[in-house]
């Protein structure tokens, strides 16, 4: 909810970096604008980053991402695209989606529901969404780059489906609140979603609306180097790991320019 252009200027932030149209921020900013009209509460910052990789090897070369702040909740969306007003159109599109989703999401609770109907089957029936290609970089490059720790959320699977959508992740490492265990809810296995445990315990799992198949696996005991050996000798989109010096889950994942990142739950 913005109620002016100066409202506007005030919050958005839009970086470009090179590869990309020259023209790509006024119109950015006109598409993202418009995206930001379906938010039912105040957005109070917004950050929009647009890449692009000279590789012609890269299908899909311009990156877009959107971080958007809306009364404390973070709302986040990426895309690739073959040119910089396709992703940016896109990256309008999706951040709609989720600002509509958001806004059922409040108006259920204020209702005395938990989450709008649509949120416990948000994977069924939509366009499977292409996983997004990380920039090969050669292997002897890569570092980790990212180290991001915080308290990891207390919630259900199906309030970690719906964070995971918002945040338009592949993997949400959370503790779930039956079980009171790391974990990490991803998309995959026969029903869309997976949960991986640092210690399963699928009978303590609070059940939900959202159709969840649970591993019976333990995640291994890991240096960050061996997590790193273990992504590319899989070819998984990350890992998780229980951490050799906490025994917390943690979680190294690709990141979108051929760099790793980390995540890691904050110490108590």
């Amino acid at each position: 909810m913005l109620q002016s252009d100066e409202s506007l200027d005030a919050v958005v932030r839009i970086s470009v970096g090179r590869h990309v149209s020259a023209a790509a921020t006024e119109y950015a900013r006109d598409k993202i604008a418009w995206a930001l009209r379906y938010a039912s509460e105040p957005v109070l910052a917004v950050r929009v980053r647009i890449v692009g990789h000279a590789d012609p090897a890269i299908i899909d070369p311009i990156v877009a991402q959107a971080n958007v702040n809306t009364a404390g909740v973070s709302v986040r969306v990426q895309v690739t695209a073959a040119t910089t007003r396709e992703a940016i159109d896109a990256l309008a599109e999706r951040l709609r989606v989720r600002l509509e989703r958001l806004s059922r999401r409040w108006e259920a609770q204020r209702g005395g529901d938990h989450l709008p109907t649509d949120s416990a089957s948000w994977h069924h029936g939509a366009t499977p969404r292409p996983r997004l290609p990380y920039f090969p970089r050669p292997i002897e490059e890569r570092e980790v780059l990212r180290r991001k720790s915080f308290a990891l959320a207390r919630e259900t699977c199906d309030e970690a489906a719906f964070d995971m959508s918002l945040l338009d992740y592949d993997f949400h490492l959370f503790t779930e609140s039956g079980s009171d265990v790391d974990s990490v809810l991803y998309r995959s296995g026969p029903t869309g979603l997976r949960l991986a445990q640092l210690d399963p315990r699928p009978d303590q799992v609070s059940p939900g609306a959202v159709p969840v198949s649970i591993s019976s696996a333990r995640p291994p005991v890991l240096g960050v180097e061996a997590a790193v050996d273990r992504l590319e000798v899989t070819g998984w989109p990350f890992v998780f790991f229980r951490d050799m010096e906490r025994g917390r889950g943690r979680v190294l994942y690709h990141r979108y320019d051929g760099h790793y990142g980390l995540l890691t739950p904050a110490a108590l």
